[in-house]
């Protein structure tokens, strides 16, 4: 039975909460970037205003092993300055047993990177690489069954579970999913996830319309599935960034040395028939910034998206392209953005991904919803400094796509089961 954080009551409870402090760090093991670690903060706050005391557990990382670079320890001052009281560390996440019983209440203690384990992940490690297929199943197998001594010790900590991880709600691992079922009436959402979870439900199922996405990015390959749920979903859907030419092309587009994937040509014909059949507008750029080379010193002219020459390449929207654009956005009440629309990191091909950003923050303000996902389009809207004038910037980027994708996030489900 789910609970809910602002009614559960934590008094003398220990809660193991499932945070993603998955941040960025230096050669100095500094953090450049605490993001991650700022937004679970209500929550943890949450727990300790309301008598009861932490068990923190996330990933750094993606180690194979034990290893000094990705441990949690470098973190621990961050999290203790953010959260008002010193974090105690359990350099070990499967032998804090003692540090866990003697935690009182407005206590903390952060446990080692989880991913120090193979169980967290229930993937073998260390295979030869021409192992036999029943080598693998084999060592898969044992992971497996360890993998519920894992996830039972990581319970056996607490009285409560809370799931604040939205970045790794896609993932079935054990302490996103599997935990869970040992807190079958003391289990809930942080806030992070609770807000997460509302942002894509404004866009999937209580959008107020017209509904408009943007969709970006460099490849149709990586968000195909993306494209093929919104098109039946939404009113508008724009293409842009690399993927579009692929579109462009499958139209009989000349696109120079543009990105694109002849694969797929018949996946993009497909989307596009399918929007037709459904009257949902699909706009594609018709203006295009090019370049002769991918840089950004390159040689830059303006050409029609359909006649782009050889020995160029697309890098950015054309300012007729944005020109439509803009119309679409500013005539929507909902907006899902994911993915830029040029190649946003070279300050020559910026100008379009801006716009896009410029565009949603007014019609954010002219009451839509805005929901930015996607690794790239929220670094956009932050660099670009746009990130508190959409309504919502979602924290997970392969989470937030299979969302949209319409599949059930493994996390989410463990929750509400």
């Amino acid at each position: 039975m789910q609970q809910y954080i602002d009614s559960y009551d934590f008094t003398g409870k220990k809660a193991i909460v499932r945070v993603d402090f998955n941040v960025p760090l230096n050669e100095n093991f500094e953090i450049t970037d605490d993001t991650r670690i700022r937004r679970a903060m209500p929550t943890l706050k949450k727990v300790l205003e309301k008598g009861g005391s932490l068990i923190i557990m996330s990933h750094l990382g993606r180690p194979k092993k034990v290893d000094p670079k990705f441990s949690l320890k470098h973190i621990v001052g961050r999290v203790s300055e953010c959260l008002g009281v010193p974090v105690q560390f359990a350099d070990d996440c499967q032998k804090a047993d003692a540090q866990a019983a003697a935690l009182k209440p407005g206590e903390a203690l952060l446990l080692e990177n989880l991913r120090f384990y193979a169980e967290e992940e229930g993937k073998p490690r260390g295979l030869a690489e021409d192992a036999s297929d029943e080598e693998k199943k084999a060592a898969k197998a044992v992971v497996k069954e360890s993998q519920k001594e894992f996830v039972k010790k990581l319970a056996s900590y607490a009285d409560c579970y809370i799931n604040d991880a939205f970045g790794t709600a896609h993932r079935a691992h054990g302490s996103t999913a599997l935990i869970a079922k040992y807190f079958p009436n003391d289990k809930m959402f942080g806030y992070l996830m609770e807000g997460e979870i509302e942002a894509i439900e404004n866009v999937l199922k209580n959008a107020q319309r017209p509904l408009t996405a943007i969709i970006g990015g460099s490849k149709v390959s990586s968000k195909l599935a993306v494209l093929k749920n919104l098109v039946g979903k939404v009113d508008n859907l724009i293409i842009g960034g690399g993927m579009g030419y692929t579109f462009i092309k499958a139209e009989g587009g000349k696109i120079g040395n543009s990105l694109h994937e002849d694969e797929l040509i018949p996946d993009a014909l497909e989307i596009m028939a399918e929007a037709k059949a459904k009257g949902v507008n699909l706009s594609l750029s018709v203006q295009t910034k090019v370049a002769d080379d991918f840089s950004n010193d390159a040689n830059i002219q303006l050409v029609p998206s359909h006649e782009i020459p050889d020995g160029w390449e697309g890098m950015d929207a054309g300012p007729e392209s944005l020109k439509r654009w803009k119309e679409i956005i500013l005539a929507s009440k909902t907006i899902l953005w994911n993915g830029p629309v040029g190649v946003f990191e070279l300050p020559n091909f910026a100008k379009g991904t801006l716009q896009i950003a410029e565009d949603l923050a007014e019609a954010t303000k002219n009451g839509a919803y805005t929901l930015v996902g996607g690794g790239d389009s929220v670094a956009a809207v932050t660099k670009m400094g746009y990130a508190d004038k959409v309504s919502y910037v979602s924290t997970g980027g392969g989470a937030m796509l299979e969302a949209i994708e319409g599949k059930e996030l493994p996390g989410i489900a463990a929750i509400r089961e």
